[in-house]
């Protein structure tokens, strides 16, 4: 049977650093962006004052709604089209939401040369294939559900 080892490897190391900050620049960003959008220093899609009449809604019910009262565009704001709106405060609140999300891909990204260097060929594939499960998902282009 092989010992537990008790010391974090360099690449464990590597991963929690790049977690830490990650998490910290998405926390602090969004403590920023919700500041903006509720004191109003920039202009929501959906008013703050009309807000609440949305959140019982079911998601295709609320994108219909808010389309139809607010956006007018040809097709619902689904998957990555909040970009187009990113200068409206209530979906500026997306980048940290992003950030926080995406962070974890990067820390698989940064700690694959390394498990290879160190001949861990398993955990190397493992950490491939998860990076691309997650780009992959990402992205939009793997999607599941009826949305």
């Amino acid at each position: 049977m092989s010992e537990i080892k008790r010391e974090a490897t360099p690449e464990q190391l590597l991963y929690a650093n790049i977690l830490e900050k990650g998490m910290l620049v998405g926390l602090g960003l969004m403590f920023i962006t919700f500041a903006l959008y509720v004191l109003g220093i920039m202009k929501p899609v959906v008013p703050t004052d009309q807000i609440a009449s949305y959140w019982s809604m079911p998601v295709h019910d609320y994108l219909v709604a808010i389309n139809a009262n607010f956006l007018h565009g040809d097709t619902l704001p689904t998957g990555w089209s909040w970009l187009k709106l990113i200068s409206r405060g209530d979906f500026l609140n997306f980048i940290p939401i992003v950030i926080l999300s995406g962070v974890t891909i990067i820390c698989y990204i940064v700690i694959i040369p390394g498990l290879f260097a160190r001949k861990d060929n398993a955990m190397g594939v493992i950490a491939v294939m998860t990076s691309l499960i997650l780009i992959l998902a990402a992205s939009g282009i793997l999607t599941t559900g009826g949305h």
